[in-house]
């Protein structure tokens, strides 16, 4: 079984995720790959002591790099998208 601090990996600060937290009251999350919707719930609430509503999991494809003539893949990765409860929030995303 992995930990919480193994499946949450970093979370991810960008202008929409921080619409999507001012708005919606919604955090977002790059997570493991292999983890599912219920190990993300458990690890969010037992990381940061909230109560989860709701997650939603999208699989981001690896996208296309070039650099000169050399040409990769940056990784792929899983993100989540957790519905926290009314009045709850994560004090991480502050800046």
């Amino acid at each position: 079984m992995t930990k919480a601090f193994d499946i949450i990996q970093a979370p991810i600060i960008t202008e929409r995720t921080m619409s999507l937290k001012e708005n919606f009251n919604k955090y977002t999350f790059k997570v493991l790959k292999s983890a599912n919707k219920i190990e993300i719930k458990n690890a969010v609430e037992e990381i940061f002591k909230v109560k989860v509503l709701s997650v939603h999991t999208i699989n981001v494809l690896p996208k296309r790099k070039r650099v000169g003539q050399h040409e990769g893949f940056k990784p792929a990765y899983k993100k989540a998208i957790c519905k926290l409860a009314d009045g709850q929030k994560i004090d991480a995303f502050e800046i």
